[in-house]
């Protein structure tokens, strides 16, 4: 019988409703296990306990009466540190906003109050939400419920880990370089990567009225493709001002069998190579959709260059990503671009130009994706869904060391450590929506995922791909010291 605390969202928001399990009691589990099984973990690194306590008892009282208060009524949360939640720190884990506390809930977690959930607490993210890794001076170390030697990901790698050991109902990330995704490919959950611009991302943010950044997005983890869909839903939409003059209508997934669908096989790149071990688990959805009627193409591609395609994204995030950067470090990077060959395309020398860029420079850029786009357009009028990997292997050791010093290992082949940033960029690069699901564990034990990537706004065409393809490969399995 599956541990409670390991049941979706949905499926302990029913719980609730048909009085099984009242949402204190389920309040209490839950911080419970945080209390016994997160100090090896060290996930949910702010705790509002007491909070969570008061609004469970609402969310008791309110059914007393009759009342419900959405369809997550009664289910305990966290959420990654980056989002505001009243009278509790979003530092980012940078030090200088240590004491960053907010005054307000910010929308993501209005939203989620408003369907009836309640939040336990926030989880550990690296600095600056800059890694493949969750680790920071304020919050310490993350490790994976897996293996706690190795990462949970990152930057929603608390976010993740959380989930995977049964410490919340449900989780929200964010994600500008797989940042909701590769931490539910390491932890074996599921994580979504809306279309660019459909979740709004004030309430994620270190100060308040940021505007929103090019590329990044908010989304939300579970342990179901059900969740995924349900939370969508209530974080997508237009923000106060938006909602003045549009609403969204995203489509409903517009197939109900697997064998309706036309499908697009990408395992492995030279660009990026991945294990062995995990272009087999595409090839074997694959193999497994064939067998079911769908029309499969392992060949099947986007027309357009596919290193250009990467260097392009590593332009235009670095862009952003470098928009926190000190003048000092500014300068200095404006004087190594200037002594740069033109001709050197390294990863270095893209990166460093991207950050330096002129708006000028930026346009073009953006022109270049543009076309990259239209590509991706053409792509999916032939093609419902692409799968393909979202990391090069499993979740690897904690690694601290510089950046540049940092590698992968992939099948005894040592990998420049941000070489993974290209099965994640292409979606983001392009604004589509990509859903990561389990296909199970490793041989060494380590769970791998799989994006289903599909066209803009077919974000419920990528999630219930994921509900529909759990039922012939199975799908979430908790960590077994957490089960």
């Amino acid at each position: 019988m599956t541990n409670i605390a390991q049941l979706s969202a949905l499926e302990l928001a029913g719980k609730i409703r048909s009085k099984e399990i009242s949402a204190v009691e389920l309040t209490e589990l839950y911080i419970d296990r945080i209390e016994e099984f997160d100090g090896e973990i060290n996930a949910v690194i702010v705790r509002t306990f007491d909070r969570a306590r008061e609004d469970a008892k609402a969310a008791d009282a309110a059914q007393a009466r009759g009342e419900s208060l959405g369809p997550l009524h009664g289910v305990p949360m966290t959420i990654k540190e980056s989002y505001v939640i009243k009278d509790t720190p979003s530092t980012w884990g940078i030090e200088d906003f240590r004491n960053n506390v907010s005054a307000t809930d910010g929308l993501a977690v209005q939203r989620f109050r408003a369907a009836g959930a309640h939040f336990l607490g926030k989880t550990n993210v690296p600095l600056n939400l800059g890694d493949f890794q969750s680790y920071n001076e304020i919050y310490g170390t993350t490790g994976n419920p897996w293996d706690t030697s190795r990462t949970p990901g990152g930057s929603s790698g608390g976010s993740a880990a959380s989930l995977a050991a049964g410490f919340c109902g449900l989780e929200a990330g964010s994600d500008i370089g797989g940042s909701i995704r590769n931490p539910a490919h390491y932890c074996g959950v599921y994580g979504h990567k809306p279309t660019y611009g459909i979740v709004p991302m004030q309430g994620h943010d270190l100060l308040e009225g940021a505007p929103q950044a090019d590329l990044a997005v908010c989304g939300p983890l579970a342990r179901s493709a059900d969740d995924l869909a349900v939370a969508l839903d209530i974080m997508a939409g237009p923000a106060q001002r938006e909602a003045v003059g549009w609403q969204l209508s995203l489509p409903k997934a517009d197939f109900s069998r697997l064998k309706q669908l036309r499908v697009a096989i990408w395992p492995t790149d030279v660009v990026a190579p991945v294990t062995t071990e995990t272009a087999d688990r595409a090839v074997m959805v694959g193999e497994t959709l064939s067998k079911l009627g769908a029309t499969v193409s392992d060949s099947a591609r986007p027309n357009f260059i596919v290193e250009e395609a990467h260097r392009n994204y590593s332009t235009l995030l670095q862009s952003v990503m470098g928009a926190s950067l000190s003048d000092e470090s500014i300068e200095s990077i404006e004087l190594k671009v200037k002594n740069l060959d033109p001709a050197d395309m390294s990863r270095d020398a893209v990166n460093a130009r991207g950050v330096v860029m002129s708006h000028r420079s930026w346009l073009r850029a953006n022109y270049a994706r543009e076309q990259q786009r239209r590509a991706w357009d053409e792509f999916f009028t032939d093609w419902d869904i692409l799968i393909c990997p979202q990391m090069a292997g499993p979740a690897f050791k904690h690694d601290h060391r510089g950046f540049s010093q940092r590698t992968i290992d992939v099948d005894n082949t040592e990998q420049p450590y941000m070489t993974q940033l290209f099965w994640a960029g292409m979606v983001v690069n392009s604004y589509l929506p990509s859903t990561v699901f389990p296909t199970g564990p490793s041989r060494q034990g380590l769970p791998i995922g799989l994006q289903a990537v599909s066209a803009p706004y077919r974000d419920h065409r990528t999630i219930e791909f994921s509900r529909l393809i759990a039922r012939e490969i199975g799908g979430y399995v908790p960590p077994r010291d957490y089960a």
